[in-house]
């Protein structure tokens, strides 16, 4: 069994991989043990509300590899440990049996060689499918570098895997990230998506990735814009197939002359999540999001912003306009969009129906018209500025009783 201070560094060591969510699997129960099928597994609440839980560990974080933003580097001074598959199955099976996980998240570091970290992951993965018989959601993180005969092998037994990106150019790779290159996290990503591919349709029996592939881009480690960054997630959804990119805002965890001293912000982290909602959603292309060389906008959402841009194109009639361009009005989202085209088939829309259907007038009013009326700005600036005072209104704190903010403001007003 693990011990208890190898399981407490492996599981540290992870908590730095946000890829790790599901959007769910189809794998059935065979019989055994767990399992992922409909809603999958994640560390966070699903779209029903249910909150379904993941181990995410390490398998080693003894790395051989230098990564200057990398807790887990090989000159860093930490705790060292690694499991074995044997140590993780009977671990991953007690903590289910338990009820504590109902899948797992496999990563680890580049332990000697990428080969023999990638074979000890199959040796798991393939350990947990046949003799623990577990059926459950499991996540395996591929090792750059490592051959693709062991990664096809591993890609069999799991529901998702993920190569991550981590930095937007080969430039920041090579002077922070010396031992990866862009092919070597490129090419395997584009195997499991043709392999993925040609199972579909040869209709193969059994289930190859039913999850997917996802990976991850650190944000303001270095140069690279907004616009750089979604342009590349934009090439990887389309030739790749992408479930997910995530983004995860840089945190100074190490110290390094090449690395900034500041984090990145949340906010810039949320925006690119925003953005890319629209790249795989509403039809945007990264083009029109945001210019080349560019970041996007901190005073209001990448949505808003491009309407600003383009206030030429405003407003359209709610009663008339295709399903694609009221994608593109801000304050309406799919389900409005989908709502208004399906009720104006029988009667003429108002602004007290869209209303009714929760559709954002605050920021809508100012791109549309229903049957003709117009109740918005008509001048560009105005219109910035309205929708940056509602955002900042939108993002304003909320007090606790207990926050230090509420205690002083309450202290001055002899409240407390």
């Amino acid at each position: 069994m693990i011990s208890e201070s190898k399981l407490k560094i492996l599981t540290e060591g992870a908590k730095y991989d946000v890829s790790c969510s599901s959007s769910g699997s189809k794998r059935q129960n065979a019989g055994g043990m767990g399992n992922g099928y409909a809603m999958g597994c994640c560390h966070t609440f699903t779209p029903d509300g249910r909150c379904v839980s993941l181990l995410k560990i390490l398998m080693s974080n003894d790395c051989v590899f230098n990564c200057k933003y990398c807790v887990n580097r090989c000159d860093a001074d930490v705790p060292r440990a690694t499991a074995t598959p044997d140590e993780l199955c009977e671990l991953v099976i007690d903590f289910y049996k338990r009820n504590y996980i109902e899948g797992l998240f496999l990563s680890s570091a580049v332990c000697k060689t990428p080969n023999y970290t990638m074979e000890r992951l199959y040796l798991t993965v393939k350990k947990l499918r046949t003799e623990y018989r577990f059926h459950g959601y499991v996540h395996v993180k591929g090792i750059p570098h490592a051959d693709m005969a062991l990664i096809r092998e591993t890609a069999k037994y799991a529901d998702r895997m993920s190569y991550n990106i981590e930095l937007p150019s080969e430039r920041s790779l090579k002077l922070l990230a010396p031992q990866k290159s862009k092919e070597s996290l490129l090419l395997p990503m584009r195997a499991l998506a043709e392999e993925k591919l040609a199972f579909k349709e040869e209709k193969k029996r059994g289930l190859f990735l039913p999850a997917g592939q996802t990976t991850q881009m650190i944000v303001g480690a270095s140069p690279e814009p907004d616009g750089q960054i979604l342009r590349l997630s934009q090439s990887l959804y389309r030739a790749n197939g992408l479930k997910r990119v995530y983004y995860s805002s840089y945190m100074p965890v190490v110290h390094d002359s090449l690395l900034p001293d500041l984090p990145a912000g949340q906010l810039r982290e949320h925006r690119l999540y925003q953005a890319d909602w629209l790249l795989r959603f509403y039809g945007f292309s990264a083009e029109e999001i945001a210019p080349e060389g560019e970041n996007l906008s901190l005073e209001m959402d990448p949505k808003c912003a491009w309407a600003v841009r383009n206030m030429h194109l405003f407003p359209v009639e709610i009663n008339r306009a295709p399903l694609e361009v009221l994608l593109r009005v801000p304050g309406i989202g799919g389900r409005s969009a989908y709502k208004i085209t399906e009720a104006r088939r029988y009667t003429a829309l108002t602004f007290d129906d869209l209303k009714k259907m929760r559709v954002v007038l605050k920021r809508a009013k100012h791109f549309i018209t229903c049957g003709g009326k117009f109740f918005g700005a008509k001048n560009q600036y105005a219109v910035r500025g309205l929708l940056a005072a509602g955002e900042r209104s939108a993002n304003a704190e909320q007090l606790s009783l207990f926050s230090d903010r509420a205690n002083a403001i309450a202290a001055l007003t002899g409240e407390l």
